[in-house]
């Protein structure tokens, strides 16, 4: 019996682990709509405290959610978005996932369409994946 319940287990937890995934990868479309929609308030939605690190800032300490979202509403307000997508949304450890976009966007005033990549860090809590951190690269 013992053995049976072993197997089992041992069973389930590829399952488990997929399971987790497929929330990732919903919070990673959540990510996607909120950022292209320029709403912060959403991407931060559950997030108690978010590390955010911008272009041409020093990393941040772990911001309170108000925080976060009026810096990132900054950062957000000179620009419109051509195109968001998601790269990657993968869990690296239990319990721990990232999430890449692909941004498209143009500085207001001008044509010229920009790119940059960024990388959102998460941890899974009991109402789903949080997001902990915040970074645009390049």
């Amino acid at each position: 019996m013992k053995k049976f319940f072993m197997i089992w287990v041992i069973a389930l937890v590829p399952v488990a682990l997929r399971a987790q995934d497929v929330g990732l990868g919903e919070a990673a479309e959540r990510a996607r709509r909120a950022w292209f929609a320029h709403n912060p308030a959403e991407l931060i939605a559950e997030s108690p405290r978010v590390l955010v690190q911008l272009p041409g800032a020093d990393p941040s300490v772990a911001l309170g959610p108000d925080q976060a979202v009026a810096l990132l509403a900054d950062f957000l307000a000179p620009s419109r978005e051509v195109e968001v997508l998601v790269r990657a949304a993968r869990q690296v450890e239990p319990g721990r996932g990232y999430v890449e976009l692909q941004r498209r966007y143009q500085v207001s005033g001008t044509q010229d369409v920009r790119s940059q990549v960024l990388l959102l860090g998460y941890r899974l809590g009991d109402t789903g994946w949080i997001l902990v951190e915040f970074r645009v690269v390049g």
